[in-house]
């Protein structure tokens, strides 16, 4: 019987876009935050735009293959910012500054509907609920949690930029599973992606996947086998609960 459900974040419990604006705006306040540090740089949006998306770009090169999830310090200061001319020790000092802005304004970020009643309801079922995120910030997933009414409901909250490791990779999940006592027998997970939120919990163990699509689902998940598939494919996060608790009424009956 399943005692407890484990979420992605972005793309499951909220909905995660990008687009030129967001990108833009992204850029503008890293000029912004070098600025009020007292670095100068003679660059303009659309030219920081590019050399922070290439920045990234190396980044990804790097995480892609190992799974590994670096801290904030390393990730601007030895690959996003390199082409501003900046190294580890300048950015130190307010990396985690830049990490949170880029999460938050790189990406338009929102509750998805019906989230709150979900949790509502695996709650009154008695589940232990937590969350297990690839971020590249280590406060951003709590600060929006709060923002968004629903951390309360979490007894656990995964980073990999915590872990050191990124989703599909094993070790977020056992240490997921580890802080919440679970075992993954009696887990479901629930994400957007086949490539991290099915695969991985998967090779896990865990008991049950869910999938719902997303905006990210399609980039993210260009090379899966098609044979990959989750417990429930699921339209709407409501599912998660009602499915879960027909479950539950079927085993009682027995």
């Amino acid at each position: 019987m399943i005692d407890t459900v484990l979420f992605d974040m972005g793309g499951t419990l909220e909905d995660i876009y990008t687009d030129d604006a967001s990108r833009e705006e992204s850029a503008r306040e890293v000029l912004r935050i070098l600025r009020e540090k007292g670095i100068a740089v003679d660059m303009d949006v659309p030219t920081a735009v590019k050399k922070l998306a290439d920045g990234w770009d190396r980044y990804a090169a790097y995480r892609g293959p190992t799974n590994r999830e670096l801290k904030p310090e390393e990730i601007w200061g030895c690959y996003v910012l390199t082409e501003f001319g900046l190294d580890f020790e300048t950015v130190k000092p307010f990396a985690e500054e830049l990490a949170h802005m880029w999460e938050v304004t790189y990406y338009h970020r929102s509750l998805r509907p019906g989230v709150p009643e979900m949790l509502e309801g695996l709650k009154g079922m008695g589940m232990k609920l937590g969350v297990i995120s690839n971020t590249a910030s280590l406060y951003q997933v709590f600060w929006i949690l709060k923002e968004y009414g629903i951390r309360d409901y979490f007894q656990d909250v995964t980073l990999s930029s915590v872990t050191g490791y990124r989703k599909p990779d094993p070790n977020i999940f056992l240490v997921s599973l580890n802080q919440v006592q679970s075992d993954p027998s009696t887990c479901a997970y629930v994400g957007d992606t086949f490539s991290r939120d099915v695969i991985g919990p998967q090779n896990v163990g865990f008991a049950v996947t869910f999938h719902i699509h997303s905006h990210l689902t399609k980039s993210r998940d260009k090379d899966v086998p098609k044979d990959v598939k989750a417990t429930y494919s699921i339209s709407d996060i409501s599912e998660v609960y009602t499915i879960l608790r027909d479950q539950a009424i079927r085993d009682q009956a027995g």
